[in-house]
């Protein structure tokens, strides 16, 4: 314990110094938000890579699928590192860069703004983002706050909440993407020694890959297959979601905006690719392993699996306490990279798009800069304040989140890179009409409509807007 709590604060200390280093180095709001648009590949490639991966993935994403689906969860982990990384930096990165730099933007939203010449496009998008990526920061606090607590004695969950909100604030507050680049760096790398200490000793605990392959084989021989016990389609619509959503989600598009030049995206893509395989395939593994080395499966109090608490039982179990200390490091280094860029944009969205969009166009850069500031500080306390009561499972929320920020970019803004032919009408009608149909079938309205998985509802939701958008600019004036 004495060991852990040691490393924790070594840990904290780091965290303020480089936000004050971060803090050094920031001039601007441009350097606030997008590191004055000049950082390197290696840095964005471990920020692209930390902010995708966090203790969602590791907690609540890689303790259900992997308890349900088995071996066949870590098609996510390919297809994740394929499409929702290589795929991204490949046919994205430098196209959302040299756009940028044409129309003089710093936001998703103001690329809409500028697009579609629209405004109204613009404030849709900076309440979308600030709206459902709450959820999504909260379910990061929700994780990383069930490890810790079964990881101390006599430590609180919402103790964990509170520390992480601290320190969020402090590094990324202080110094911005600045310090946010510096410190994904740093925790990149502290990931991949966290995941080689994981995937040792899980194999040491079940004597082997191919032992572990024949337990679940026992327990279940469809837990070894390709396809899941659930089925095909929860599968495919997990792997969809988690895989074609990067193409639209702010805070990971946030990246390529900051990048310094064309080679930089080259060599980031390689880097980022090789970390989230590596990554993904370790968590998804694990995950399958729950159905091995938990024979009494932690419980909600209404009786049901907490899937939540999966992860960190099985790990408090497995990983002896001397490097235990490591994996808590690994998950809380990826769980405040990704606060950190959601935070960002979410701020950025009511500061810089909404703000200064709309209320007060002739606001100093030095005050724009401020107001960034307060609003990160902000965010971080309202999904904090949600995390202290979650309302669902992990993959419950962040389903909803991801679905619902997918459905209402995707179409828009991929059409909207690669065809002049769509317009405004096309846009206005994909981002309302994806969303809807997100909510609404995974809300549920009784007597008419049945209430849907969060995942299978965002992969629905975004394959409804990327065929609105062309569909409806047919009724549209075209685009100037």
């Amino acid at each position: 314990m004495v060991v852990k709590i040691i490393v924790i604060a070594l840990y904290a200390l780091m965290i303020i110094i480089v936000g004050i280093i971060g803090m050094r180095k920031t001039k601007s709001f441009k350097d606030f938000l997008m590191g004055g648009g000049n950082v390197g590949p290696w840095m964005t490639a471990f920020s692209y890579g930390t902010a995708y991966f966090s203790a969602v993935v590791f907690i609540g994403f890689a303790g259900k699928v992997g308890w349900g689906f088995g071996l066949s969860g870590m098609w996510i982990a390919l297809f994740n590192g394929m499409i929702g990384v290589l795929g991204v930096w490949a046919v994205l990165g430098w196209k959302i860069k040299k756009i940028s730099i044409e129309m003089k933007i710093s936001t998703l939203s103001e690329f809409l703004e500028n697009r579609y010449k629209s405004p109204f496009l613009k404030l849709i998008a900076s309440i979308a983002i600030f709206v459902f990526l709450i959820p999504y920061s909260s379910a990061v606090f929700i994780g990383l706050s069930k490890l810790f607590e079964y990881s101390f004695t006599g430590i609180e969950y919402w103790h964990v909440v509170v520390f992480i909100a601290v320190f969020t604030i402090i590094y990324l507050v202080l110094g911005g993407y600045k310090s946010m680049a510096i410190i994904d760096t740093i925790f990149g790398f502290i990931m991949i020694i966290g995941v080689g200490i994981m995937i040792f000793f899980t194999l040491r605990e079940g004597n082997g890959y191919s032992n572990i392959v024949a337990d679940l084989k026992s327990i279940n021989p469809k837990l070894t297959q390709a396809i899941g016990p659930p089925g095909w389609w929860p599968l495919l619509s997990l792997v969809f979601l988690t895989s074609v959503a990067p193409f639209a989600m702010p805070q990971l598009i946030q990246k390529f905006y900051a990048i310094k030049d064309k080679r930089s995206v080259r060599i980031g893509m390689i880097g980022s690719t090789l970390f989230a395989l590596l990554i993904g395939f370790v968590a998804y593994f694990i995950g399958s392993t729950t159905r091995v080395f938990l024979k009494n499966p932690p419980l909600r109090v209404d009786g049901t699996l907490d899937f939540d608490a999966f992860m960190p039982v099985l790990l408090n179990d497995v990983i002896p306490e001397n490097f235990m200390v490591i994996i808590l490091i690994l998950l809380l280094s990826a769980s405040m990279s990704t606060l950190a860029s959601l935070i960002l944009v979410s701020s950025s969205s009511m500061v810089k798009d909404f703000y200064n969009g709309f209320i007060n166009k002739n606001v100093s850069d030095k005050n724009l800069t401020t107001l960034m500031r307060v609003g990160s500080a902000v965010f971080v306390i309202i999904s904090a304040g949600i995390a202290i009561n979650p309302p669902d499972t992990i993959v419950a929320i962040l389903g909803i989140s991801w679905g619902a920020l997918g459905a209402t970019f995707l179409g828009p803004f991929i059409w909207g890179l690669f065809s002049k032919k769509v317009n405004k009408t096309g846009a206005i009608a994909s981002m309302i009409g994806g969303l809807s149909v997100v909510l609404v079938l995974a809300i549920g309205i009784p007597g008419v409509v049945e209430k849907m998985a969060s995942p299978q509802a965002g992969t629905i939701g975004m394959l409804a807007s990327l065929a609105i958008c062309p569909i409806f600019s047919f009724f549209g004036k075209p685009q100037e």
